[in-house]
């Protein structure tokens, strides 16, 4: 089983327009899509569209429109009752799949509630092959919280620790690269480095840096999979286990310590690209589950990510909407 973890998930409405964005004027919808959504809330939607069992686990009161959602998408859950309303987050759409987002900041949750949601990962988590800890943080969260919450389930693991994932952005993201949570006692400790991160371009731009990697942008890196290649491997020398970087159009690149391969799929009709990075991690989470090789792995994540951005909304896809066959794999140089 795989588990998700969203400490901020999201009710996410789709607008979709039928021209540009113009700002300043009306305009009128073609249709509007709503979601339960999250990031690692997506995960689990799209692992289990292809039938993969996956428990996501998040804060919320149990009549709130986010768990409503998940109970008639059949997704299993957990959650952590609060008072507060989960935030909703806004996607307009263009032809093409140019997409704008407008997110808002989320609840705000006391110390002893981040206490209870780290505890109730702790007990959902047992016997997980997988953890995925994903998204932005609630207002007042410390930016080491994943890189803590990471520490604690390897040291309640008794032997059979799952698989670690952060896919963030910002601080916590940073955070997790370097892996000092909190540890018992007010101590800090490396063990929170994850097992897999998940980047885009932009991300992974702000994260080699962090390693010691020659600085450059993420536009560069998209447009460069050598690059992103180098960049990537910089991260997994400071002790992260792989990177798989997602660089929108021009496919994905996932490095480890064994090797760095490239996967490109042909170009699609992008309706929106709303969720295509978290349905390319689900893709990679799916067929590693399988025994997949890492360059199989990768070629699963592209397939995924690429059907994300052809549905509408944060529509995920199923593993029979995807096409791995038309995924190319080209082995690259770590650095």
């Amino acid at each position: 089983m795989i588990v998700t973890f969203t400490a901020n998930p999201s009710l996410d409405r789709t607008v979709a327009l039928p021209g540009p964005l113009e700002r300043g004027e009306v305009q009128r919808a073609v249709s509007v899509r709503q979601e339960s959504g999250g990031k690692g809330v997506n995960v689990s939607r799209a692992l289990v569209a292809s039938g993969l069992e996956s428990l996501a686990v998040l804060p919320g009161a149990d009549s709130d429109p986010v768990l409503a959602g998940l109970r008639e998408s059949a997704v299993p859950f957990v959650s952590l009752p609060i008072d507060e309303p989960l935030r909703t987050n806004v996607a307009l759409t263009e032809p093409g799949g140019v997409t704008t987002k407008i997110n808002e900041p989320g609840p705000v949750l006391a110390a002893d509630q981040q206490e209870a949601l780290i505890k109730l990962l702790l007990e959902s988590s047992r016997g997980a092959s997988w953890v995925v800890l994903a998204g932005s943080l609630p207002p007042g969260f410390p930016v080491d919280f994943y890189a803590t919450v990471a520490r604690r389930i390897r040291e309640a693991g008794n032997g059979t620790t799952p698989l670690i994932a952060v896919d963030s952005s910002g601080a916590p993201l940073a955070a997790a690269l370097t892996g000092d949570g909190t540890g018992t006692g007010g101590t800090s400790t490396g063990s929170g480095k994850p097992d897999l991160l998940k980047p885009n371009a932009e991300e992974l731009a702000e994260l080699a840096a962090a390693a010691g990697f020659a600085p450059a942008t993420g536009d560069e890196l998209e447009a460069d999979p050598a690059a992103a290649s180098a960049a990537a491997a910089a991260v997994v020398r400071s002790g992260v286990g792989a990177v798989l970087a997602t660089l929108g159009s021009k496919g994905a690149v996932l490095v480890t310590a064994d090797g760095a391969w490239l996967a490109t799929h042909p170009p699609v009709a992008a309706v929106s690209t709303v969720g295509a990075g978290d349905s390319a991690l689900a893709g990679y989470l799916l067929a590693h589950g399988r025994g997949a090789a890492p360059a199989d792995c990768l070629r699963q994540a592209v397939a995924h990510g690429a059907a994300a951005a052809s549905l509408p909304g944060s529509t995920v896809p199923a593993v029979h909407q995807t096409t791995p066959d038309a995924v190319t794999i080209t082995a690259l140089r770590k650095d």
